[in-house]
C-alpha cells in the first residue's frame, strides 16, 4: 500500500484506536510495582503515541502531499537506472511510463488525454529531470492528427514532489474539465518540481560552478518538449506556471526570457530569490546575478518584454500581499500584469486550488498554437 493511500491513513487510525482503548482497559493491571508492570506501561504509552503521530503525519500529507512515496518519505530515489542517451540524433525526452488522467473515459486517451512519465535531459544545462507530460484528448484525435498546442511549464512549490501537480492540485484533471467547458483551449502541461539539481533549492538561478538551472527551464526543456511533441517554438507557443517557489520561478523566467515565454504566472509567488541553508551561495558575491534575482529590482532596472503576467495573493492570510501589489505597480508597457486577489486565503493547496482553474483559462487566452 502506497504512502498516500486511504487504506494507509485508515489502518493507522484504527491502530490508534485499539492501542488507546488498550491503554485503558490494561492500565490498572499495569498500575502494580515491578519492572514488568513499568515496561508495560511505557510500551503501551509509547506505541500509542506513534501510532497517533503517524495517523495525524499520513492525513497531514494526504492533504498536502509532503511526500508522494515511502521512497521519498526515506529519501531513497525513484526512477533511477533510467539511460538518456546524448548522442546525436537522439531525443532528449524519454518516456518512461504512462497513466491515464482521473476524468470519465480517462482509460481512453481520445476520450481523457493521457499523461505520461518522462525524463528530460538538458542538453545545455546537462542537467536530466523526471516530469510529467499532460496530452489533452484532442491530441489524439483523427481530427488534430496535424495540429500543434500550445504548452505550459507547470512547477511545484519547494521541496514539494511532481505528483503533487496531480494528486493535490489536479492540474490535468482541471485542464481537462475547462477545455471541455469550452473556457480554454486544449493545452499541453509539462508537470516538475523546480527542485532539478536535489537536493538543493537552485531558485531556477544559473549558479556558479553549480546546476544551471534557469538554462535547463529557459532552454532545454522548451527545445526539448517541442522536439518530442507537437508544440511550437515560437515564445507566443509557451507559458510558464507555479505556486510558490514555482510561482517565482514562472515569474522570474518568463521576466527575463520574454524571448521564449510569451506568459507567467505565479500563484503566492515571493520576488526575491530565497537565501537560505537550502538555497547555499546561489551568486558568489556576483552582485549583478543577485539583482537580476529580485524581480521588484529587475522591473525597475530592466527592459520589460512583451510578455504577460498573472499575479495572485490574499487580502488576509498571505505573507506576498505587499510584493504582489508592488510587483503590479511596476510592470510596464509593452509588459501586461493581471492578479486574482482572494479576500483570504493561506499558503496552501486549497488557496491554490481556487486559483488554478481561472488560471489556466488566462494562461490559454495568452498562448496561440501556430
Amino acid at each position: 500500500m502506497g504512502l498516500t493511500s486511504n487504506k494507509v491513513l485508515a489502518l493507522a487510525v484504527v491502530l490508534a484506536v485499539v492501542l488507546f482503548v488498550a491503554t485503558v482497559w490494561f492500565w490498572p493491571r499495569l498500575a502494580r510495582g515491578g519492572w514488568k508492570s513499568v515496561l508495560g506501561r511505557i510500551g503501551l504509552l509509547l506505541a500509542t503515541q506513534l501510532t497517533l503521530f503517524a495517523s495525524v503525519g499520513l492525513a497531514a500529507n494526504n492533504s498536502f502531499l509532503f511526500y508522494g512515496s515511502w521512497a521519498d518519505l526515506f529519501g531513497q530515489e525513484q526512477d533511477m537506472g533510467v539511460v538518456v542517451d546524448h548522442s546525436a540524433g537522439s531525443k532528449d525526452v524519454k518516456v518512461v511510463g504512462t497513466q491515464a488522467v482521473d476524468v470519465p473515459g480517462g482509460g481512453r486517451p481520445s476520450v481523457g488525454g493521457q499523461i505520461q512519465k518522462v525524463v528530460i535531459a538538458g542538453e545545455k544545462s546537462k542537467i536530466d529531470s523526471p516530469a510529467y507530460v499532460y496530452l489533452p484528448p484532442e491530441y489524439f484525435q483523427g481530427r488534430y492528427a496535424k495540429s500543434t498546442f500550445p504548452a505550459s511549464v507547470v512547477l511545484t512549490g519547494y521541496p514539494g514532489t511532481a505528483e503533487n501537480l496531480l494528486k493535490g492540485l489536479k492540474y490535468p484533471k482541471t485542464a481537462y474539465q475547462q477545455a471541455k467547458d469550452k473556457k480554454m483551449r486544449p493545452m499541453i502541461l509539462v508537470m516538475l518540481r523546480p527542485t532539478v539539481a536535489p537536493p538543493r533549492d537552485t531558485e531556477c538561478v544559473n549558479v556558479p560552478g553549480g546546476p544551471q538551472t534557469e538554462t535547463f527551464f529557459a532552454e532545454d526543456l522548451p527545445k526539448a518538449i517541442s522536439e518530442t511533441y507537437r508544440v511550437g517554438t515560437k515564445a507566443r507557443n509557451w507559458g510558464f506556471m507555479g505556486n510558490s517557489t514555482g510561482g517565482y520561478c514562472a515569474l522570474k523566467i518568463a521576466l527575463h526570457h520574454p524571448d521564449r515565454f510569451a506568459a507567467g504566472a505565479g500563484f503566492s509567488a515571493y520576488y526575491k530569490a530565497a537565501d537560505d541553508v537550502t538555497t547555499g551561495d546561489l551568486f558568489h558575491g556576483d552582485a549583478a546575478a543577485r539583482n537580476r534575482a529580485d524581480l521588484l529590482w529587475s522591473l525597475d532596472h530592466l527592459p520589460q518584454g512583451n510578455s504577460s503576467f498573472l499575479v495572485t495573493s490574499s487580502r488576509q492570510g498571505e505573507g506576498n500581499l505587499k510584493g504582489t501589489q508592488d510587483f503590479i505597480r511596476k510592470v510596464k508597457a509593452p509588459a501586461k500584469v493581471s492578479s486574482i486577489m482572494l479576500d483570504s486565503g493561506g499558503h496552501n493547496f486549497n488557496t491554490w486550488n481556487r486559483e488554478i482553474p481561472p488560471g489556466l483559462v488566462w494562461m490559454s487566452g495568452r498562448l496561440s498554437a501556430s
